[in-house]
């Protein structure tokens, strides 16, 4: 590798093990992919991407279903040295055409069953490029791919330059972008390997079992850098099954998942201590955990989940510890800030809060992103003066340093690991006949943790149908955003100035 290239890619290839031939990941239909698979396939999509003549910094948009080759194209992108800009499956049109034509792509990879009306929205946007890819290793793409040759040069980037943009949706409309560098994705991954104790081939070698989504932080960045740079393998399900999770567990070291494959793997009495006996480390996030779910899992396994916190705007920020020498995991919290990470909680005047008092988490580091794409005041307006990143959550630091989220300075609403921000869905309600007005708040669910309450407002003399607006709105959303229930009020409480009063709604309306 050449020292001075700071491209992600540079790091994580540099760790592959010496045996090129040897299963770097195997999938529950049984195919395996070894890492010279990993070397070449990145190589001839890497050339692929170079042949189309795309200016420096161009974004590849991506909405394909999980696998392996996905992986790969994600990989190809930061060797040829583009921006990756993964989008969740779930996204509708509406939601679509905005990140089209904020990010401007010069690529969009997608499946071949939305192809149709995915074509039209980029090709009117001005991307000149898209191609197609299945989770069954056909498309578009990979035919394309298959004649260009399997060597390539990794491209050379710096440590600031953009690897790639992550939309997070805006609390109050739009989805920003959070620009990600390959100095903030390698720069965490390295002090993850550390912190969580990952065990070389030398020391017997982790295998990770990927259950995850790689459309965000968690599956994407956390999961796999964390397998690549340690140069293991990885067990790869396209989607979360508890009964092959359980099958596959003797088989592994690492798990991770958000809260609610915890409460779901929980059910089925397949989970059992012999099962996991060979397991090192289960770890989540995403989300808060439930105490519940924390103790359930200890009596059930004898392993105690290690939760952390991190931020599409941050990756991972903080994490409660891997070694018992550096203290207990606790439950309810997301433990210390990670090395690195200078993580403060402030008042509302911008003053330090004392231990165990409440306030707004701020943090600085070199995993910190870059800024928003094409918002430069969002992103002045979201930094201190002395480069703190405003979080927007609200904790408090104890006496030992243990970090707890008490929740969103906003009204963010998370789903089963997913966040939904009621403005977005409000904005789309507040646009359909006879509606007046209306208020989506997070009420607590047994599954996903929270899902989203809609209270509608009719205009006057107008008839609402509480079900025929759900159904509007699973036909423009992604389905993780659209409300569970929907009722209709007389009307909204509302403060002094006017502002309706959430707090008063979510009281109301929480059993």
């Amino acid at each position: 590798m050449n020292p001075s290239n700071a491209n992600l890619f540079a790091a994580l290839s540099e760790a592959f093990p010496p045996d090129l031939d040897a299963v770097a990941i195997e999938t529950d239909s049984g195919l395996l992919y070894s890492w010279r698979d990993l070397d070449r396939s990145t190589a001839m999509l890497a050339n692929l991407l170079g042949s189309l003549g795309l200016p420096a910094g161009a974004r590849i948009a991506v909405q394909v279903e999980k696998s392996v080759e996905a992986l790969l194209l994600y990989l190809a992108t930061l060797r040829a040295g583009f921006v990756f800009l993964p989008l969740n499956t779930a996204y509708q049109s509406a939601e679509m055409a905005y990140f089209i034509g904020n990010a401007e792509p010069a690529v969009l990879v997608c499946t071949a069953q939305n192809f149709g009306w995915l074509s039209k929205l980029a090709f009117t946007a001005g991307t000149h490029h898209v191609f197609t890819l299945n989770e069954d290793h056909t498309g578009s793409l990979l035919e394309r791919a298959a004649a260009q040759p399997d060597r390539h040069q990794v491209a050379l980037k710096h440590a600031d330059d953009l690897a790639a943009i992550i939309y997070t949706s805006g609390t109050t409309g739009r989805s920003k972008g959070a620009m990600l560098t390959h100095g903030n994705l390698l720069s965490n991954a390295q002090v993850l390997k550390s912190y969580w104790g990952w065990r070389s081939q030398r020391e017997g070698g982790d295998v990770l079992l990927h259950a995850l989504p790689i459309f965000h932080v968690h599956g994407l960045f956390v999961a796999i850098h964390g397998a690549l740079l340690n140069g293991s393998k990885m067990i790869w399900l396209n989607r979360f099954d508890p009964k092959t999770v359980i099958k596959k567990l003797p088989e592994a070291t690492v798990f991770m998942g958000v809260p609610t494959l915890y409460g779901r793997l929980l059910l089925d009495p397949g989970l059992t201590w012999e099962v996991t006996r060979h397991m090192r480390l289960f770890i989540s996030g995403s989300a808060p955990l439930l105490i519940e779910t924390f103790k359930a899992w200890q009596d059930r396994t004898g392993h105690t989940i290690l939760e952390r916190y991190g931020m599409s705007e941050t990756a991972m920020l903080t994490s409660n510890p891997y070694r018992a020498s550096s203290g207990e995991r606790r439950g309810g919290t997301v433990g210390f800030p990670l090395p690195g990470v200078s993580l403060r909680v402030q008042d509302d005047n911008g003053r330090p809060v004392a231990a165990g008092e409440i306030g707004n988490i701020e943090v600085k580091g070199p995993n910190v992103f870059k800024g928003y794409w094409r918002m430069p005041e969002k992103t002045a307006e979201e930094f201190t003066l002395d480069g703190y990143f405003k979080t927007g959550d609200v904790g408090k630091i104890d006496a030992q340093g243990y970090v707890t989220i008490v929740g969103r300075s906003k009204d963010l609403i998370i789903s089963g690991g997913y966040n939904v921000y009621p403005a977005e869905v409000e904005g789309y309600i507040n646009e359909l006949p006879g509606v007046a007005e209306s208020a989506v708040i997070g009420v607590p669910h047994a599954d996903f943790g929270e899902v989203g309450l809609a209270l509608v407002v009719a205009k006057p003399g107008a008839v609402l149908e509480p079900n025929q607006i759900i159904a509007s709105l699973k036909a423009t959303l992604a389905n993780f955003k659209v409300p569970k229930r929907c009722l209709v009020a007389q009307e909204l409480p509302r403060n002094s100035m006017g502002k309706v009063q959430k707090n008063v709604l979510r009281e109301q309306y929480s059993a």
